[in-house]
């Protein structure tokens, strides 16, 4: 749990770095990142060290043994002059980062020349963590030693003191994501944490899922998934279960190489240290893949249109558009195995659109496969990036249909309030959304009045698939009756009389 007083500290080194002259969020957070990678490597270092003394055995090191390569280490510069440790980060650290391979840092020659990693002596080059494989166009942008030294104290401090376990480690790095309070240029922005969890418990992945966001942003979806499993069955994880945690059972696709480095770090904040974060125009030719994930889980760009050359095939045979938020419903539809599922925020036009291409995508769901669920959440949920209204929707590829019944909720409150400081309120429709989804066999007798209910795949096809619960959601009216006309104006008469009688008061005492 995060509290005021490392929220304070943590405020304090984004305030250093903004007095510095960065004042991008992202690039703040970039260099955060930079810096707390460098500090990781030298804690692993002393626990592979720490393993060594114990059992007598030599363990694998990730700094050169060199006098150059052991003054990169974290512990050995962080008390040293500014200057010194600007020196050591920006010329030795930094490059050497770019060029790790397989878990290694390269040493430096003589001349102060990095010296190539032999491959071959250190085996399987896709050993490569995703962190460095996106370091090559990376810049260190910390400009002076004072200001670098003041960061260096301020994160030393909170690892030293406030930071207890990894379970803290992400929630410190999942404060200083929700700083990015601006939407992306094609409509991307970072989905609340509470609403990223109520989409994971609503999939409840497995430790043999094999999970992907194809539009991955800051790998919140993954983060939140991997939390999940390690919650629910890490007590009965085998040894190959977790082999394919560390490993392949993440994978998050990007065209940011900005974000594709913060998702690797916040994936290997929560130990996930080799998962598959790739450059990937998802929706392109460039992507092929087929039938491959078991969960998907994403909040694609909401606006914006692509090229239509670069759109794959097989996604306009599904919806012929250049809407990246309906090209990425069919991209879900291809890439998910036969029997997966799917949980995805889209903006309501997704669910009433009159379009062509609208009103295929929504047939595909309810015709040719199992769409579950749509909830419709308030539009102050993604404030403050955008008030844009937008629903979840849970749909299980089939090939074959299988939609019988459609879950429709209203959901009213989110725990937080629905302005701009979403602030923490009581009133909280997610512990109630899980429960009944969960148990939807429970909804049958629901009334159109309540706040959650079923409808027929029929009624939904006899509305050119309208997917907004609007369309099927009944309005309660209650009757007000009001008293005669002639009682309410004998009550402003006399209320009239009242104001005289004081007015006249008022002017006797003048």
């Amino acid at each position: 749990m995060i509290t005021g007083v490392i929220k304070n500290k943590i405020d304090k080194i984004w305030t250093d770095i903004w007095a510095g002259g960065i004042t991008n969020p992202i690039t703040v957070i970039e260099q955060l990142t930079y810096l707390m990678f460098i500090r990781s490597l030298d804690e692993k270092e002393l626990e592979n060290e720490a393993y060594e003394a114990m059992m007598g055995v030599p363990s694998d090191k990730i700094f050169p043994a060199s006098k150059i390569g052991q003054s990169m280490r974290w512990s050995r510069f962080k008390d040293l002059d500014p200057r010194d440790i600007y020196v050591i980060i920006s010329q030795r650290v930094f490059p050497a980062i770019k060029a790790m391979k397989n878990g290694h840092l390269p040493d430096f020659n003589d001349q102060g020349e990095l010296v190539d990693i032999q491959d071959e002596a250190l085996g399987d080059a896709e050993n490569t963590t995703a962190f460095a494989r996106y370091m090559s166009d990376a810049m260190f942008l910390i400009p002076t030693p004072q200001v670098l030294e003041k960061i260096v104290t301020g994160l030393d401090d909170l690892y030293e003191h406030d930071i207890a376990d990894l379970d803290m480690q992400g929630d410190l790095y999942e404060y200083m994501l929700g700083k990015l309070a601006t939407a992306g240029k094609n409509g991307q922005f970072r989905t609340p944490k509470h609403i990223r969890e109520m989409m994971v418990a609503l999939m409840a992945p497995t430790p043999e899922d094999t999970i992907c966001d194809p539009a991955c942003g800051t790998a919140g979806f993954l983060v939140s998934s991997a939390e999940y499993i390690r919650k629910h069955y890490e007590e009965t994880m085998t040894s190959e279960q977790w082999a394919h945690f560390e490993g392949d059972a993440f994978t998050g696709y990007d065209t940011d190489r900005t974000m594709l480095r913060i998702s690797a770090m916040n994936l290997m904040l929560h130990s996930i240290s080799h998962p598959e974060i790739d450059y990937k125009d998802s929706v392109s030719k460039q992507n092929e893949i087929q039938n491959k994930f078991s969960v998907i889980l994403a909040n694609p760009p909401f606006k914006g249109t692509v090229d239509a050359e670069s759109i794959n095939d097989d996604l306009k045979a599904i919806t012929n558009t250049k809407k990246t938020e309906l090209l990425f419903l069919a991209l879900f539809l291809r890439m998910l195995k036969k029997g997966g599922q799917c949980a995805c925020i889209v903006p309501d036009g997704v669910l009433f659109g009159s379009s062509k291409a609208h009103k295929s995508i929504r047939q595909e769901l309810v015709e040719n496969q199992q769409l579950r669920a749509v909830i419709s959440m308030p539009s102050g949920v993604f404030k403050p990036y955008a008030g844009v209204s937008t629903a979840v929707l849970i749909f299980t590829k089939t090939d074959d249909g299988g939609t019988d019944k459609v879950w429709f909720y209203d959901m009213q409150a989110d725990g937080f309030s629905l302005d701009d400081k979403r602030s923490e309120i009581e009133a909280n429709d997610i512990p109630d959304i899980i429960e009944r989804f969960h148990h939807l066999e429970n909804e049958a007798e629901r009334k159109r009045t309540e706040q959650s209910f079923l409808v027929p795949k029929e009624e939904i096809a006899d509305n050119g698939y309208d997917l907004s619960i609007n369309k099927y959601k009944e309005i309660e009216y209650i009757p007000v009756e009001y008293p005669p006309t002639s009682e309410i104006l004998a009550d402003l008469q006399a209320l009239e009389k009242e104001i005289a009688a004081g007015l006249a008061e008022l002017e006797g005492m003048l």
